[in-house]
């Protein structure tokens, strides 16, 4: 499965509703779209601002992690998202082989 970064804003009227009922969003709303998509949640926090939140997951393709994504934000409490597609270790490195093959045929603009 792939692993992406999801950063969160609320909109102020989501952290109204959450000030008056407390929860860790992680495991109430997080967790169950995730399980339903064939994710799973990797890992999370709140922050002190924008972002509010972001969660690590894994999902079985980009469209998936996007259906995520759709579905998070459909429902009018986040004002803006953002999802990062992640590379692991070995991705990153197989990366960075292809780039010095092909970096011959590139020639910068002067």
């Amino acid at each position: 499965m792939a692993t992406y970064l999801l950063e969160i804003s609320y909109t102020a009227e989501s952290i109204a509703a959450q000030i008056k009922k407390p929860q860790d969003r992680l495991k109430t709303a997080a967790v169950p779209v995730l399980e339903a998509a064939g994710g799973k949640l990797i890992g999370g926090g709140f922050s002190f601002g924008d972002p509010h939140a972001v969660m690590l997951f894994e999902a079985p393709n980009d469209q998936t992690a996007a259906a995520v994504t759709q579905v998070t934000t459909a429902g009018g409490a986040i004002k803006a998202s953002r999802t990062t597609k992640l590379l692991s270790g070995s991705q990153w490195t197989s990366a960075l082989r292809k780039a010095g093959k092909i970096a011959a045929a590139y020639t910068p603009a002067k």
